[in-house]
């Protein structure tokens, strides 16, 4: 799938509506385009998905029932909120190694809002799409997060 020259928020409702897999080249040269947020900026609940490009981490979500991710102060995060067989949502600490915190941070040049993870190596960075919606990719330790020799991307969509 190639951009054809689309504004990034056209590239990205492309890219959103893709059924895979995704080229990861495509969503780092959207990730370029779009603009950094302040961590207070996406305080609040978020609905999750994967981009389809064959990472390992889509299959865990997706197995786990992950739902998104709540903010609700800098230091009180639940990185995988998940959905019970049941349909209520919890925080699954077990997989995420407890939860997290949300820092600016500095990722490829640039400092945006940033989820770090309470026990593992492992980073989430957060660009602004639109006003509900924002671009994520997971960055950490090589082992942990780019196993298929690429990062993670993923997309939050505001509640």
């Amino acid at each position: 799938m190639s951009g054809g020259g689309l504004p990034a928020h056209e590239r990205w409702k492309k890219l959103r509506a893709a059924a895979g897999p995704v080229d990861p080249a495509e969503l780092d040269a959207l990730w370029t385009e779009l603009e950094t947020i302040d961590a207070a900026s996406v305080l609040g609940s978020w609905r999750g998905f994967a981009f389809p490009t064959g990472h390992p981490v889509e299959r865990v979500l997706a197995r786990s029932g992950w739902h998104g991710k709540r903010f609700t102060a800098p230091d009180d995060v639940q990185p995988l909120v998940c959905r019970a067989d049941d349909g209520s949502l919890y925080s699954d600490i077990a997989s995420g190694r407890g939860e997290a915190s949300l820092w600016n941070v500095e990722f490829r040049g640039e400092v945006t809002a940033t989820m770090v993870y309470d026990g593992m190596a492992v980073l989430d960075h957060f660009k602004r799409v639109d006003d509900t919606t924002l671009m994520g990719v997971m960055n950490g330790k090589a082992a942990a997060v780019s196993p298929s020799g690429h990062l993670f991307y993923f997309g939050l969509e505001r509640e």
